[in-house]
């Protein structure tokens, strides 16, 4: 006997997708939310050319230091707030959060003139 799948249409696929991508959601998180498995979440993923970030938040003050440059050995180390690693890492971060927000000020909109129409 074979095994019944089922079918999930592509704009669920395309929102599920989205928790993961846009709002931040973990794949386990957003898979166990939507009651689909965590390995078909992830295979649209990866059909869809998603990369994984890396594990945890990005905290810029933990950035691996800069090797110090060979013209100058016993330079000072540059201070938290102008070291190009973290501060490649805050930028990330914050356009990370930036998208998120979009995403969720989108949905507000959507819902506010939704409800607005339905009100008598």
């Amino acid at each position: 006997m074979g095994r019944a799948y089922k079918r999930y249409t592509r704009q669920f696929k395309q929102e599920a997708m989205d928790l993961v991508r846009v709002r931040g959601y973990g794949v386990a998180h957003a898979a166990r939310d939507l009651g689909v498995p965590t390995t078909t979440l992830n295979m649209w993923l990866e059909k869809a050319g998603w990369v994984r970030p890396a594990e945890g938040p990005v905290d810029p003050d933990a950035a691996a230091p800069l090797a110090a440059p060979l013209a100058a050995p016993l330079a000072a180390p540059l201070p938290p707030s102008e070291d190009p690693a973290r501060l490649r890492a805050r930028v990330g971060e914050l356009e990370r959060q930036v998208k998120r927000l979009e995403t969720e000020k989108e949905i507000l909109k959507k819902a506010t003139a939704f409800f607005a129409s339905q009100s008598p």
